[in-house]
């Protein structure tokens, strides 16, 4: 569907939209707290991305209070080689930006996918491979948490390479019981379309253990009640959840999530405001959601994300965050 191509665009654009967001470090905004100790990868991180030029977590931590990031993104380096953006070691540069997030207090959880380049679902020829693909990353930086972002088509609209993934998500859960998967996708107004549902459906048929299923609540709309269809499409997912797994309310809520994209999207008239932010946040609150989270924390300065806003306004959003 339309809407759900267009959500992934914004890793498209991302490199464009203001990748200097946080090259000021402190000096773009008065900190308003530390970062604290080893925050919870799952529920509250930002999504970060390396591309275009390299920015500072620490800053934005020491800024916002913020103490997780989601890093984009894993990809095929060559087959079932995992490699960051598909060009970088695990043990280079994302390395040592991993250990100086760690060393202010924070964690992260590195997402697998995205839109663009090589992804390692259709590469890996096996959910067993694939499996041995997510466990060289686990591996590689002691991980307590990993994102599935599945949007591109090659993943999301194709069933045998998301039977695929949720073969090899059972397969990690059962190695690593404590580290938990988290899959993002792309969603209507009205919750997860055909090839969400059969996502879902599937990991119930196989038995794959999906800690949180996070949606992507934008690029759905020529603008209009953000809050407003975002709560909607939670309520969808979460309807699904429902009948699939026979959870209940509370359970439900609990496993799902969102990630939001911070002012303008890549839909023209399409507008995500602070206050917007702000409602989404404390709704998802109400309901004790497992995940929130944005793209990204690169773009979150006035003049990155398109409309007037204060530097790490929409991280702060985030930092406040407590399920």
């Amino acid at each position: 569907m339309k809407s759900l191509r267009r959500t992934s665009s914004r890793r498209k654009l991302a490199g464009r939209l203001g990748v200097l967001a946080l090259v000021a470090g402190a000096a773009l905004s008065t900190a308003t707290g530390t970062a604290s100790a080893a925050g919870d990868p799952v529920l509250a991180a930002p999504y970060l991305y390396q591309w275009g030029g390299q920015s500072d977590p620490s800053a934005a931590m020491e800024a916002t209070g913020v103490s997780a990031f989601t890093l984009a993104f894993m990809l095929s380096g060559g087959g079932c080689t995992p490699a960051w953006d598909g060009n970088r070691p695990l043990d280079g540069t994302d390395a040592a930006m991993i250990q100086k997030i760690r060393s202010a207090g924070g964690d992260v959880i590195p997402s697998f996918g995205g839109w663009q380049g090589n992804k390692l679902g259709p590469n890996c020829g096996s959910p067993e491979e694939l499996a041995g693909a997510y466990q060289k990353v686990i591996d590689a930086y002691d991980l307590k948490a990993i994102d599935l972002d599945i949007e591109n088509t090659d993943e999301f609209e194709n069933a045998a390479v998301q039977d695929r993934i949720l073969g090899a998500v059972k397969i990690v859960k059962e190695k690593n019981p404590n580290v938990r998967v988290v899959i993002t996708m792309g969603t209507t107004p009205q919750g997860p379309n055909d090839w969400g549902k059969r996502l879902v459906s599937q990991a119930k048929a196989l038995g794959a253990d999906v800690d949180v299923w996070s949606l992507m609540p934008f690029d759905f709309s020529d603008g209009g009640d953000m809050v407003a269809m975002t709560k909607s499409a939670v309520d969808g997912l979460v309807g699904e959840l429902k009948s699939t797994f026979g959870w209940d309310d509370a359970t439900a809520y609990h496993r799902a999530g969102l990630s939001s994209m911070n002012g303008k999207t890549d839909r023209a008239g399409e507008v995500v405001s602070v206050a917007d932010f702000t409602a989404i946040r404390d709704w998802a609150a109400e309901h004790h959601l497992g995940r929130v989270t944005f793209w990204a924390t690169n773009r979150d300065c006035g003049g990155c994300s398109g409309i007037d806003q204060e530097n790490y306004a929409f991280t702060k959003v985030v930092a406040g965050y407590n399920g």
